[in-house]
């Protein structure tokens, strides 16, 4: 029966974003909401945004139709906590916010999860399960802003991650996981299909913001009952690996350049260094689409992996990506990065 939700869950949230992706286009044009092309940005002509409110609504909509209330106060909980961050998206994408501005919605959204009961729960002391749940919502949030920087690029990823978290929460027998992982699906697929190379609509803060504050939630509420928490912490850090690996390069390069990462923008993210090395754009996306998927595959390895297997292939895997990350610094560096203001 779950199964069969959904599947009526992912149709509704895809039909609901396919059709409201080009209304949201049309309202985004009338309104003069558009990403206009500037030196750190890759396209050339003015594009519409707010497909990030398609996004949502396509969520919203098909979650209407999840059937189980026995979790309706941490429902409730997520859906308050992805409004505040989408309309948190449609301000600044409207009329432009501080970074330390949209940073405290993150953490306001953070702490609505908190409320709802909604956290991280390893064998540690409270206050640090808080405190790593905080970190962890704030910083994917962020890590699929960042990442919203190339056409295509955000929202095909939090597909990908969204595929791997629904087939996760249906290997484990979870109802609400995948009732949110197959509305993100659906809605995420249903704006790609017009934001794909060449993009006729971005989705904006309102989208990135959205889809990271969602990915981050099913991280948290995905559980393994029958391995332990010293093993499964790792599957929603290796299924979201493409944006954690992005904003970690971008961190990392900014601060030995003696920017700061988070206000300073550029073209300095593993897309823009893939293009630089040859690859198109389509073919960048594409790129970090099958990274994302080959992370998918070693998160379900590891979600029934005993604990030393598990460490195995997590320390392979983190010695692949810092070898990566180096040789990305080093082979493509970025171009000087666009001073703010």
């Amino acid at each position: 029966m779950a199964t069969g939700n959904w599947l009526v869950i992912f149709t509704l949230a895809l039909a609901v974003a396919v059709v409201g992706t080009p209304l949201m286009r049309q309202v985004a044009i009338h309104l003069g909401v558009l990403d206009r092309p500037a030196a750190r940005k890759v396209h050339t002509a003015p594009v519409p945004l707010l497909g990030g409110v398609a996004i949502y609504a396509g969520v919203l909509v098909a979650l209407a139709f999840y059937a189980d209330r026995r979790e309706i106060v941490q429902v409730a909980g997520i859906l308050v906590g992805a409004t505040w961050v989408a309309a948190t998206g449609v301000w600044d994408d409207h009329s432009g916010l501080r970074a330390s501005a949209k940073l405290l919605a993150q953490v306001v959204a953070a702490g609505v999860l908190l409320a709802a009961g909604i956290q991280v729960k390893l064998p540690i002391p409270v206050w640090m399960n808080v405190a790593l749940t905080i970190t962890w919502v704030v910083g994917i949030t962020n890590a699929f802003n960042l990442l919203d920087n190339m056409d295509g690029l955000s929202s095909g990823v939090a597909a990908v991650a969204s595929a791997y978290f629904l087939l996760l929460a249906a290997l484990s027998g979870q109802y609400l996981v995948g009732a949110f992982a197959a509305a993100v699906l659906g809605a995420s697929l249903g704006f790609w299909i017009y934001n794909f190379n060449p993009a006729r609509i971005f989705m904006g803060d309102a989208g990135s913001l959205l889809l990271g504050f969602l990915m981050a939630v099913l991280g948290i509420k995905l559980r393994f009952p029958t391995n332990v928490p010293w093993v499964t912490w790792m599957v929603p850090v290796l299924v979201l690996g493409v944006p954690i690996f992005d904003t970690t390069l971008v961190v990392v390069s900014r601060l030995r350049r003696g920017r700061n990462p988070l206000t300073t923008p550029g073209k300095d993210h593993v897309s823009h260094r893939l293009v630089r090395l040859g690859w198109t754009k389509r073919e960048a996306v594409l790129l970090l689409y099958l990274a994302g998927c080959a992370l998918g595959g070693i998160a379900i390895f590891v979600s029934v992996a005993t604990v030393r297997a598990a460490y195995a292939i997590a320390t392979w895997t983190a010695l692949a990506a810092a070898a990566a990350l180096i040789w990305l610094e080093r082979h493509a560096p970025p171009p000087d990065v666009e001073k703010p203001g």
